[in-house]
């Protein structure tokens, strides 16, 4: 009898290992890459999602691996070339639709997008052929930002509007950079062009200063900022005390020197850097809608996830229910948003309730724009428009100078839009 029981509790444990062996097969592995957006980068937050979404689906293990935009889309068209494109991605339309949704890389994830979404948006992650490339997750009006500690001990405080977060006039603006520099601040503001992160914010500075110019066509087919008045805003800027040309940095340093007191504002701004840099200002941050002289056109973003077609089935399937699983349920949704710092891209109730940051900063979401950076070719003209910035520098800033600099830059952009 003993060993009948001791070959029965063999067998019992032998069927055990083998049904561990056979759940340990059924889980399909898929990798997650995530640009910074909020603390979508950060461990902690990053790993309290996923153990919700293991929990609800431990047939799946998600790997996370986390980019910054330095060296980020290196890492990526690498990993394309080598055939390991991550199964997830998160970041925006430019790289997801006008990049490798361009290419077809891109999973089409209509069946993804809940109910409810702004139209608006999902025609922004929509390609020209129709197939949705990202589900969108959270959504932002591009501002700038000035140090208000600064500008009131300079007196610059009278050439805006802190209500309406903008500036009287593009004049003022300017002004208000004068007064700022004459009260000892070298450097007020800099036109960082060391690479493609967060090069918005030096588009939308000039395109307004311009008078809210298109930088697309109402098509979206091909660029059309090569203008006397982009010229202009940019000859003005040039000339400006107090505003320098930097060919070593890109917005991630910029920012980081606005934060630590060296530059007095930035034009790379959301609430998501006023937010993740909390513990580091040590002034009160006034965010701005950039000067112009009618109403200003804010450059949105919008941030999502993309899946990438690995030829694998049941990696792409797994991928889909993961992007589904963060976003269908408005709990799990208002966490995944929360996290980006960002607005959420449908009608929320509770999202960032009492939040007096999100309250201010929504004031200048009315002013986003025609989000154009799905326009055909965005990854050359986005090389194009810094490299041209770097030339512009070394010109003698004159309108005709700055205008031919930026003419070359349009006609590579358009051949590269047309191709």
């Amino acid at each position: 009898m003993k060993k009948l029981i001791a070959i029965l509790l063999t067998v019992v444990m032998v069927m055990s290992l083998c049904a561990v062996a056979v759940s340990a097969d059924e889980v399909t592995e898929i990798s997650l890459w995530t640009y910074p957006i909020g603390k979508w980068v950060d461990e902690a937050t990053v790993s309290a999602l996923l153990d919700d979404f293991h929990a609800a689906h431990p047939e799946i293990k998600v790997n996370v691996e986390y980019l910054d935009y330095a060296n980020g889309d290196d890492k990526v068209n690498t990993a394309i070339e080598g055939n390991q494109a991550p199964d997830i991605i998160m970041e925006g339309p430019e790289r997801l639709i006008a990049n490798w949704g361009a290419k077809g890389l891109m999973v089409d994830l209509a069946d993804c997008i809940p109910a409810g979404t702004y139209e608006a948006v999902v025609s922004s992650c929509t390609s020209a052929n129709g197939e949705v490339y990202e589900m969108p997750m959270c959504m932002v009006a591009h501002c700038m930002a000035i140090n208000r500690d600064v500008f009131e001990e300079a007196g610059a405080l009278q050439y805006l509007n802190e209500e309406t977060h903008t500036w009287n006039s593009v004049e003022d603006f300017f002004k208000a950079v004068q007064a700022v520099y004459d009260a000892g601040y070298e450097y007020v503001g800099c036109i960082y062009c060391g690479g493609q992160g967060g090069d918005q914010g030096t588009r939308a500075l000039v395109t307004n200063i311009a008078g809210a110019t298109a930088y697309s066509n109402d098509e979206l087919t091909e660029y059309v900022y090569a203008t006397e008045a982009n010229a202009g805003a940019l000859a003005k800027l040039h000339a400006q005390d107090g505003i320098i040309f930097d060919p070593s940095i890109a917005a991630t340093e910029e920012i980081q020197n606005f934060v630590n007191g060296t530059f007095q504002m930035a034009f790379c701004w959301n609430i998501s850097q006023e937010k993740n840099n909390a513990d580091a200002l040590g002034f009160d941050v006034l965010p701005m809608a950039f000067p112009c002289d009618v109403t200003p056109v804010l450059q949105g973003g919008i941030w999502g996830f993309g899946v990438f077609n690995n030829g694998d089935e049941a990696r792409i399937e797994a991928a889909k229910t993961f992007v589904k699983f963060m976003s269908e349920d408005d709990a799990q949704y208002t966490k995944a948003v929360e996290a980006t710092n960002f607005a959420p891209v449908r009608a929320l109730d509770g999202v960032y309730a009492g939040d007096e940051l999100f309250t201010e900063y929504s004031v200048m979401n009315p002013m986003m724009g025609v989000y154009y950076q799905i326009t055909k070719g965005w990854a050359i003209a986005r090389t194009e428009w810094w490299n041209m910035l770097q030339r512009v520098m070394d010109t003698d800033g004159s309108v005709e100078a700055i205008l031919a600099e930026m003419t070359v830059a349009q006609d590579a952009a358009n051949a590269a839009a047309a191709g």
